[in-house]
């Protein structure tokens, strides 16, 4: 598993949390940990990760609710929730509002490790090839093959931005995001504005919209 591997952890219970953080941990995740779903809201709107572990028992906001704002904000990332709340009526009503896959406590560590690779597993081979306005972006061979029957390829680094634009459709990122996502925090911020110039010059200028004041995100399909 690849230590960039990004988990937003969102759970009130802090020795439970710290055992979760240091298991991830050990097991090549980087985790980032909310104590309440207000925290939990922030965090999932603003950075980018692959998987998340929400509990259903949080104060400010509630895990369910917390999960309904992040899907209405159109952030698709994978979401496994741990509850208390375990009898079937109570899985169901996890699933129906938007979470991947529900584990009741207590849980085997073996079990939830597990789920997380499927969830990751399913997430990659569904992105394989991501929807871009007028288009579809085929990560496997870093081009886009056009409606029109045209197909445009792109180097390692614009690929790269594209894919964390098309993997969080609706996502706004800052220049900061992308500076951390695409470039690994390097350089300034112009060098994510010379890289989306690149993209529209290669793709047209819709691919990427300037949300003025915040940053970017993929344009509509």
């Amino acid at each position: 598993m690849s230590s960039r591997t990004r988990v937003l952890l969102v759970e009130d219970d802090p020795q439970l949390a710290r055992m979760l953080t240091d298991l991830l941990h050990d097991e090549g995740y980087a985790v980032d940990t909310a104590p309440d779903g207000q925290r939990g809201l922030h965090l999932g709107l603003t950075t980018a990760y692959d998987v998340m572990v929400l509990d259903r028992g949080l104060p400010a906001i509630e895990g369910l609710d917390l999960l309904g704002r992040l899907r209405r904000s159109g952030i698709t990332t994978p979401v496994l929730v741990l509850s208390a709340l375990a009898n079937p009526a109570d899985r169901v009503v996890g699933l129906d509002a938007g979470a991947e896959d529900y584990l009741g406590k207590p849980f085997d560590i073996e079990e939830l490790l597990a789920r997380l690779r499927a969830l990751l597993r399913r997430t990659v081979e569904a992105a394989d090839v991501l929807a871009v306005p007028g288009g579809k972006f085929d990560r496997d061979t870093r081009s886009v093959r056009f409606d029109d029957g045209r197909e445009v390829g792109l180097t390692d680094r614009e690929a790269a931005l594209l894919d964390v634009l098309g993997r969080n459709v609706g996502r706004i990122f800052t220049r900061a995001d992308l500076l951390d996502l695409v470039f690994d925090g390097a350089g300034e911020g112009n060098l994510v504005d010379t890289y989306v110039h690149y993209l529209r010059r290669k793709l047209g200028r819709d691919v990427v919209v300037t949300v003025h004041g915040l940053g970017y995100r993929l344009g509509r399909s």
